[in-house]
């Protein structure tokens, strides 16, 4: 949800990946020390002195992005207090500064943060260059591991991938979805239409080809409706996280482990690209600059019948005052493509700083946060949970309308690269997945210079 800020650093809510199908490990790579600034999400206003890093002292401070959720945290940490004595701060940074101030504080050895709630596409920097303790072998005397999503926690904490090498516990965790009008859906007169015109019932879609036609259906400018508001915006990783889960549903592939010309431009790659382009006919004007917030703000003002987020943003949507709609919203999980279901992952672990004076007390910390009952409380705050006896509980899935849509998801979830040349890769891939959205390019002449830039960024890696 990357930079720009990173996607895992702008999205989530706490993981609840109960399933331990495979998954694609989340994108742990080294990020490059020079960052670009991005506008904060909707609702993000910066606290007087929320960017000021505080000396560490007897005072563990966790160092986290400026919304909802780490002010969850910090109501959370503070029962670790009561029964420690241990005082906890979330100092929640605002997210334009988040990723810069998280690298400056690695650059000049800062011991102001003892735990940082970074990206996963941090944990290279942060492994190979000893920005962050390892927890490997801590990690299987003092938290319940068997009682962790593996997904979750091979995503969010390992580096390198399949290496079993732990610098981080699951601490949030994110996937795209879609939420649809349901009393456009229950609409009598629109359940006759679509039948006699699609010959089948007016319902939430499970393929790519019912997506279509629903968007196509609901497409209604005169009305000032439209069918869909997809993530089209070459902001850090938009046009990428809307596209991938596509490429990989039509057959596609980033690359094959070894190169990428021939593969992220094959026939199916461009098959799945037009498609997704083809789409933008049943969006409102301008889309090809939507990412989340305008797929939020448009299913909230009722201009489209159906949009893709991430689960963190959903909340807005179960608010009244934000959402008139809020009653009559639904959720479905990504749709499948003709060779299976995919969807694209976002999320953040939580990992103990190398320059923290108090090591000892953030690892009591971890432990703490990781138990079962811990869980449950995070869950009654509105979290999502990592921990799978928390997450199979009626508690949890009956805690939010959407959370057995994110369980829904969760054997379908992968990635993007997991790369130490992340950000270089993804900034060709919104570069050229924008052109071909907004039609200065054809989708193979788009994938063609992806296929021609990504070879030569991984062969310079080499």
């Amino acid at each position: 949800m990357t930079q720009p800020m990173t996607r895992r650093t702008l999205l989530a809510a706490f993981a609840a990946l109960s399933l331990t199908t495979g998954l694609m490990t989340a994108g742990c790579n080294n990020a490059p020390t020079e960052v670009t600034a991005t506008p904060p999400p909707p609702g993000a206003n910066a606290s007087p002195d929320a960017s000021k890093p505080v000396a560490s002292g007897d005072k563990l401070v966790i160092a986290w992005a400026e919304w909802e959720p780490a002010k969850q945290l910090e109501k959370l940490a503070a029962d670790f207090t009561k029964e420690t004595n241990i005082p906890v701060e979330v100092q929640q940074i605002p997210w334009g500064d988040f990723e810069n101030k998280i690298k400056l504080s690695w650059s000049g050895q800062d011991p102001s943060y003892d735990l940082i709630v970074g990206d996963s596409q941090w944990l290279g920097k942060g492994a190979t260059e000893s920005h962050y303790v390892e927890l490997t072998d801590w990690a299987k005397t003092n938290v319940p591991m068997d009682d962790l999503a593996k997904t979750a926690v091979a995503s969010y904490g390992e580096y390198p991938a399949g290496s079993g090498k732990l610098w981080a516990l699951p601490c949030m965790s994110d996937a795209t979805v879609f939420a649809y009008r349901k009393d456009l859906f229950d609409d009598a007169k629109n359940k006759a239409d679509f039948k006699a015109k699609y010959n089948r019932e007016l319902a939430a879609p499970k393929t790519w080809a019912e997506f279509r036609d629903l968007a196509e259906f609901f497409t209604q400018p005169d009305k000032k409706l439209y069918g869909a508001a997809l993530f089209y915006s070459k902001e850090y990783d938009g046009a990428t996280m809307g596209f991938d889960q596509v490429l990989w549903s039509y057959g596609g592939k980033l690359s094959d482990g070894k190169k990428v010309e021939g593969v992220i431009n094959s026939p199916e790659a461009v098959k799945a690209l037009q498609f997704y382009v083809d789409l933008k006919k049943f969006t409102p004007p301008g889309s090809e600059n939507y990412y989340f917030s305008e797929c939020l703000r448009d299913f909230q003002e009722g201009k489209v019948a159906m949009a893709q987020n991430w689960f963190a943003f959903l909340p807005d949507l179960t608010n009244k005052s934000k959402n008139k709609f809020a009653d009559q919203t639904g959720y479905f999980p990504v749709p499948a493509g003709p060779s299976g279901q995919f969807v694209s992952l976002g999320g953040q672990g939580i990992s103990i700083s190398a320059y923290s004076k108090q090591q000892e007390n953030a690892k009591k910390f971890l432990a703490w946060f990781s138990k079962e009952d811990t869980q449950k409380k995070w869950v009654e705050l509105g979290g999502l949970t990592a921990n799978n006896k928390v997450a199979a509980t009626d508690a949890f899935k009956k805690a939010t309308p959407y959370n057995e849509t994110f369980t829904a998801s969760v054997p379908y979830l992968k990635d993007f690269y997991n790369s130490p040349n992340y950000s270089e890769l993804l900034t060709v891939t919104q570069k050229e997945l924008n052109e071909a959205i907004a039609g200065s390019k054809t989708p193979k002449a788009a994938l063609d210079e992806i296929a021609k830039q990504h070879q030569s960024i991984m062969d310079a890696a080499k």
